[in-house]
């Protein structure tokens, strides 16, 4: 057991009973007892300091290395991706960074590594028998380092302590709890389909395991009939952690869906239409979180239900616009929120846009974010997305808009017409160009990059 200068220490995780399942692979559930046995047989193997770049695909890996490099006392690095770039970046910042990589000594794969030194998941604990209790991790050890995505200047790395985790764990899952009708989140198997490296997925499976006794699918499917063949072999009750992007290809698939217990949705705006439409396809609550890199999860509504959302039990909103801050509960000190939100209440908000995606047109103002929810509105948009070019205006010196569709059978023009009919003409785009697919990353994201490189390819710069 190690604890932190006043002796505090949280357990690794919360234990209804250590044969009880943590995750599950290939329809065959993984005991806690077993989890801690592989967790304290890679710590054993770890270096003696460092900060752990988990590039494990699977999730239970992924969890077997966070919770190793918490009984080592090591940090693990979040990075918003693993590029060559981003990498040399953190070895910048974290000199004795290390990756761990996903297969077994026979088959070592640093995919995603670049140069930092390479540690290999073993095969599981042969005997985690002897394991009576979880071990406890220092509260104030510095658990994560969440870096922000970039797409405005440098990542910044954000350090998460092990207790603020924990806290954050257990209020999401009193909170999801409620709303499927349950008193806690024990036995609940989710299925994620956004990696455990990037924060929302991270919170939101793999602690709502660890300290919410939910079970969690070792995969993170991405295709339409991986994600239904993943709700299918999960035991009930069973919930499906998502984005827009992903409930959108499920629901214009084709495919049956399954019944469910509740959906979970993040990390872009989500249409009301498309809301309603998962909730009466899946016969379950879509219940929508809201979050920062810089304050973790904040708020969560139900989509249907309205556009308030309501922060989590002990966080505190002051201010209002683009200059708000939430502060209490695990968000300890007081927190800028980088984007613009009608404060309602202490507790209460809606949610305007982000700060940093806002344009001003002709003297009016917008988001991109808002822009993006109007467009993927129109009944035939599969994916869309609004891009402001740098310093690219019209013959009266004004900016213009572009946008960029998913929308097969669908005329630009039949396009421009519903966005008139939605938003102001000043952000009507100047160019709407057609393309097979957008350049999302894993969670449904979309940089402003990877949207400069398709206007590049597009000649719509």
């Amino acid at each position: 057991m190690n604890a932190s200068p006043d002796g505090s220490a949280d357990a690794l995780l919360l234990c209804g009973g250590l044969d009880l399942p943590i995750a599950v692979r290939d329809g065959v559930p993984i005991s806690r007892r077993q989890y801690l046995g592989d967790a304290a047989a890679l710590a054993d193997r770890l270096p003696a300091a460092g900060a752990m770049l988990n590039l494990s695909r699977d999730r239970y890996r992924f969890a077997v290395g966070l919770g190793a490099a918490l009984l080592r006392g090591h940090a693990s690095l979040l990075p918003p991706n693993h590029t060559p770039h981003t990498v040399d970046r953190l070895r910048t910042r974290f000199a004795d960074a290390y990756a761990l990589v996903e297969h077994g000594d026979d088959s070592v794969d640093d995919d995603g590594a670049h140069g930092l030194p390479v540690i290999a998941h073993a095969a599981s604990a042969a005997s985690p028998a002897g394991i009576v209790a979880a071990p406890s991790v220092a509260s104030h050890l510095v658990a994560a380092h969440v870096l922000t995505s970039g797409s405005t200047g440098e990542p910044v790395p954000h350090a998460k302590p092990w207790r603020l985790l924990v806290q954050s764990a257990r209020s999401e899952s009193t909170r999801l709890a409620v709303a499927i009708g349950r008193d806690t989140l024990a036995g609940v198997t989710l299925v994620a389909t956004v990696p455990a490296q990037h924060m929302y997925g991270f919170e939101s499976s793999v602690l709502l395991a660890l300290h919410g006794g939910a079970v969690f699918d070792a995969a993170r499917p991405f295709y339409p009939t991986d994600i239904v063949a993943a709700l299918e072999r999960a035991s009930t009750p069973r919930a499906l952690v998502t984005t827009p992007f992903h409930l959108r290809s499920l629901l214009e698939s084709g495919i049956t869906l399954p019944r469910i217990d509740l959906v979970l949705c993040a990390t872009a705006p989500l249409a009301p239409q498309l809301a309603a439409r998962a909730e009466q396809a899946f016969g379950a609550p879509l219940v929508e979180i809201y979050g920062c890199t810089e304050a973790g999860q904040v708020a969560t509504r139900r989509t249907t239900e309205g556009p308030e959302w309501q922060t989590f039990d002990g966080l505190t909103l002051q201010g209002d616009g683009d200059a708000t801050t939430v502060s209490g509960g695990h968000v300890p000190q007081v927190t800028p929120l980088v984007d613009v939100l009608e404060v309602l209440g202490p507790t209460r908000f809606r949610l305007l846009g982000r700060s940093n995606d806002l344009v001003n047109i002709a003297g009016k103002r917008s988001s991109i974010g808002h822009l993006d929810f109007h467009l993927n509105a129109i009944d035939g948009v599969r994916d869309g997305a609004f891009w402001m070019p740098p310093e690219r205006t019209d013959g009266q010196g004004i900016a213009r808009l572009v946008a960029f569709v998913v929308a097969p059978g669908i005329g630009r023009e039949q396009i421009r017409d519903a966005l008139r009919r939605r938003v102001d003409a000043a952000f009507l785009p100047r160019r709407i160009v057609s393309v097979d697919a957008l350049p999302r990353e894993a969670t449904g994201k979309l940089t402003s990059a990877r949207l400069a490189e398709l206007a590049e390819r597009h000649d719509a710069t």
